[in-house]
């Protein structure tokens, strides 16, 4: 009995001293306590809104409700060279939510059980395209320029390299070549790899700090970084002076007349957003921002993206990943065809022709491929007749 709580004892120790050798190195290199970490590395994308701090984006004090109308969705779906229900899709699809609005009327709505119009759900990158507006409307308001560079308004960043290079436009457009690879990691196993390192830190003027490093130079390629829109976000913040989210308040979600309150996760507690993901929000408040390149910026009578802005996101510059094209933030999979597109099978799914909107919410798995498909999926639905 002895030897056993002799062992016991020691064991506890041991893991003790782990426990805290890992506790030290991870706040060094500042990550969150190892528990912290572990459980963002495992979690569901749905689960992750409240594992990160946050700032609070209050509901608009005047909402805009949509009118509703019902639509069936087809019985069967075409995905990934099978024919599948709608019930079988959306299961095989891991979806948490389902909207479909034509010409401004909530025509199909749909939830996982246990979920409900209100809950709050993840857009990871569909972020890019809110921080996207947010820089249309201060290029329009003459308070910065995409010829800018960045270093212009964070000159302790200089690095004597192409870094220093790096304007508004490459950052825009995914060309800047800052050297943060975008390959996520499955599981806590590949958490040392950049944007893993992004996502979880405590302190992104550190991490940029210490990630400078150049692919190429800026404009001569394309690449998908989620580091360029990060950037972006901390111009926001500076040529501001408030926080992303209280400006993002102000100027986009109150005028837009969203129906229930978002956050944004930022590195920690009174810091700083991280714009390239980590906005949390509802399926029908996703679904109004779609609308707003419907509607030519406007969200009723108010104006939320100026013509010459959204003239430049629906145009493709360059193309990327899937041979889409991409533009200041936003994706055109199909000719005519916009798409906010985020990790884990986040959608805002915008067909002009139709004038219809899509949101998907999911909780696809880091390593799955499924964006291609359901893209095409999501493609014949709005086509179909409301």
């Amino acid at each position: 009995m002895k030897r056993l709580f002799k062992i016991l004892r020691n064991t506890i120790i041991s893991l003790l001293v782990v426990y805290l050798a890992l506790f030290g190195f991870l706040k060094a290199v500042r990550y969150p306590e190892p528990l912290a970490a572990i459980k963002l590395g495992l979690s569901p994308a749905s689960k992750t809104p409240t594992l990160m701090p946050w700032h609070v984006i209050d509901a608009a004090d005047l909402p805009i409700n949509l009118p509703t109308a019902s639509e069936k969705m087809p019985e069967d779906i075409f995905y990934q060279g099978e024919k599948l229900s709608w019930a079988d899709f959306l299961s095989k699809t891991d979806s948490n939510a389902f909207l479909v609005i034509r010409n401004g009327v909530l025509t199909y709505e749909w939830y996982k059980t246990g979920l409900t119009q209100s809950s709050q759900l993840p857009s990871y990158s569909v972020a890019k395209t809110m921080t996207s507006i947010m820089i249309g409307q201060l290029i329009n308001q003459g308070k910065i320029k995409e010829s800018d560079l960045f270093v212009d308004y964070f000159p302790e960043f200089k690095s004597g390299t192409t870094f220093d290079q790096v304007t508004i436009q490459s950052l825009l457009d995914m060309q800047s070549g800052v050297g943060v690879s975008d390959n996520y990691p499955a599981g806590p196993s590949g958490w040392g790899v950049a944007i893993a390192q992004m996502y979880a830190t405590t302190d992104l003027d550190w991490f940029l700090s210490n990630n400078r490093k150049m692919s190429f130079d800026p404009g001569s390629e394309s690449e998908y970084r989620s580091v360029d829109t990060q950037m972006l976000g901390m111009i926001i913040k500076k040529i501001t002076g408030v926080r992303v989210a209280d400006y993002f308040s102000e100027n986009v979600w109150q005028p837009l007349g969203a129906k229930f309150p978002a956050t944004w996760n930022v590195d920690r507690i009174g810091g700083t957003e991280k714009t390239f993901c980590c906005f949390n929000a509802s399926a029908i408040d996703y679904a109004k921002v779609g609308m707003l390149l419907l509607n030519g910026g406007y969200a009723g009578p108010n104006k939320i993206i100026d013509k010459a802005w959204l003239t430049r996101m629906v145009t493709p510059v360059t193309t990327l990943d899937r041979d889409w094209g991409y533009a200041a933030q936003l994706w055109q999979p199909f000719p005519g065809i916009s798409l906010a597109l985020g990790l884990h099978g986040q959608f805002v799914f915008v067909n002009p022709n139709t004038r219809t909107v899509i949101v998907k919410l999911s909780d696809n798995p880091t390593d799955s491929d499924h964006e291609s498909d359901t893209a095409k999926a999501l493609l014949d639905i709005s086509n179909l007749k409301g």
